[in-house]
């Protein structure tokens, strides 16, 4: 009881959420099976967020750590080399023909090359990137800041998220249903750290991990760092896409903020 209020209170949101976090996927098993239980996750996510938001500095950054702490083998999860075939057209052109569309309620919709990301405002940065699954590893990456990108497009005042539509499916059965696809709210989306990746520990970034370019969103788990960007859709909400709960996974059962 020593410890400051507000220390003790940062200790108790941190433990709830490893706590949601290590349960999650048996507790997806059992949604379809109990229905009371998607309502208790979406009052903890809901909790979550909410502690979050109020005890942490909006522009608080997430640990970095030096060169010699870089992980020797990073994982590589979920679509290691996607078979859309939109994708491998690209990549077979060494993604000469990419462009990252930047639309929805913006002024100025854009239409970005890799050469016109590497031209902008851009960060480098070496974070910790924690899986849902159990598992850690420390990369580097550089990346296009994605503030200044929204403000070059000119976000709306009705645009309150951003989804991010991707080229992989994780569920070729589900038709666009199984495509995978992430969203993040506005905060997130101007903190200093959120980039759009397009190299990996001083190389271009490869395919397993999200080439040509992937989301690195430093406060939150790993499922929200989306690869195989296509496009950027700002939208007032997110219930008339995909499953409506704001990503793939969440479609799923998981919590739509997944913040660490």
């Amino acid at each position: 009881m020593s410890l400051p209020r507000r220390t003790w209170l940062q200790g108790l949101a941190a433990s709830g959420l490893a706590l949601a976090t290590a349960a999650c996927d048996r507790v997806v098993d059992r949604l379809n099976a109990n229905r009371k239980v998607t309502g208790v996750i979406a009052k903890a996510e809901g909790l979550t967020y909410r502690t979050q938001r109020s005890l942490q500095a909006r522009m608080a950054l997430a640990k970095e750590f030096t060169p010699a702490d870089i992980s020797r083998d990073f994982r590589a999860n979920g679509s290691i080399s996607p078979r859309d075939p939109a994708y491998r057209a690209h990549l077979a052109k060494g993604f000469a023909d990419y462009r990252l569309i930047i639309d929805g309620l913006v002024e100025r919709p854009l239409a970005l090359s890799l050469a016109d990301l590497r031209a902008a405002p851009a960060r480098t940065q070496i974070t910790r990137h924690d899986c849902v699954e159990g598992w850690s590893s420390i990369g580097q990456w550089t990346g296009a800041r994605l503030s200044p990108l929204l403000d070059r497009a000119g976000l709306k005042p009705e645009a309150r998220f951003l989804v991010f539509h991707c080229f992989d499916s994780l569920d070729e059965s589900a038709g666009e249903l199984g495509r995978y696809y992430e969203s993040l709210d506005l905060v997130d989306a101007h903190h200093p750290q959120t980039i759009l990746a397009y190299a990996m520990n001083g190389a271009a970034l490869p395919v397993a991990h999200g080439a040509p370019l992937r989301l690195r969103v430093e406060r939150q788990l790993g499922y929200k760092h989306a690869k195989y960007l296509a496009r950027i859709e700002a939208v007032a909400d997110f219930t008339h896409i995909a499953g409506g709960k704001g990503g793939f996974w969440e479609d799923r059962g998981y919590e739509w903020y997944a913040g660490v």
